[in-house]
């Protein structure tokens, strides 16, 4: 009997195994780089080539990895695509504040972003553009990508109506790293900050994430009065001045994010806060 137990224990341990290191590779061919040989991913990943190579050959069979026919390189398939648009798809929060996000960026002609925290990070759930730039002037974000917290207007946002524990939490993951010149890396100052965007019940991004780029971001809740994500309207530091701020975004963006957290079923005036 313990001899089956230590086989059944083995086969568990070793599919285990497996699975991530399938998973490793998935995650290697999608860390920015546009293709990789297996030579290159064997060593990235400390895998022997054969191991490696049936696990690609799995995939390409599968249609997550594509194998170039004339490099020979692996990159990522579409059918990742397809699934990561399926998850979007079902996200309620997104299907529910697309039509919100749109008219938003038309009335205000700047491109508009939706987005929810993870860990430290933000991740973009949804982005609308609107190109009236001469030259195609286009914000690095995307559907998908994932941003630093404390240096971005959603961030901040959202870090500021968690718990002091919560953030002490993320906070402890990856501290406050400067991305500009302006970025907030001091946490006494930070948290300071945090007080004040929660008092107002927005945030602005002072060219703290990217140089050039201003935001500024209003709460998303849920029905139980939860802030559940963030929107914000983001635009070239030369036309996002503090004036238009005043007169015009910051009104906008509080508004659209007080629709959408209607539309998710909010109605108490007096949201409930997380202590």
């Amino acid at each position: 009997m313990k001899q089956k137990s230590d086989s059944s224990k083995n086969k568990r341990t070793f599919g285990v195994q497996a699975i991530e290191r399938g998973c490793s590779v998935i995650d290697l061919l999608g860390s920015g780089r546009q293709s990789y040989s297996l030579r290159d991913l064997s060593k990235e990943l400390n895998l022997p080539k054969p191991t490696v190579h049936r696990i690609l050959s799995t995939f390409c069979h599968l249609g997550y990895v594509i194998q170039d026919d004339l490099s020979k390189e692996y990159r990522l398939g579409f059918r990742l695509v397809e699934l990561g648009q399926v998850v979007l798809n079902g996200i309620q929060l997104r299907r529910e504040a697309q039509p919100f996000l749109h008219n938003l960026a038309s009335k205000v002609q700047e491109t508009v972003h939706l987005a929810r925290l993870d860990g430290s990070e933000i991740v973009y759930l949804d982005k609308v553009e609107q190109m009236h730039d001469p030259k195609g002037l286009r914000m690095v974000s995307r559907v998908g990508m994932r941003n630093y917290a404390h240096s971005c207007a959603m961030g901040k946002i959202l870090l500021a109506f968690l718990s002091k524990m919560e953030r002490d939490l993320v906070f402890s993951q990856k501290g406050l790293p400067r991305l500009t010149k302006n970025t907030i890396v001091d946490r006494g100052r930070f948290e300071a900050h945090l007080v004040q965007v929660k008092a107002q019940g927005y945030s602005v991004d002072n060219e703290e994430n990217e140089e050039g780029i201003k935001c500024v971001a209003a709460p998303v809740r849920n029905a139980r009065g939860e802030v559940v994500a963030a929107i914000s309207i983001s635009a070239p530091a030369v036309r996002m001045t503090k004036k238009r701020i005043d007169k015009a975004f910051k009104g906008e963006v509080i508004k659209t994010a007080l629709e959408i957290s209607k539309k998710l079923g909010f109605k108490d005036e007096k949201p409930k806060e997380r202590r």
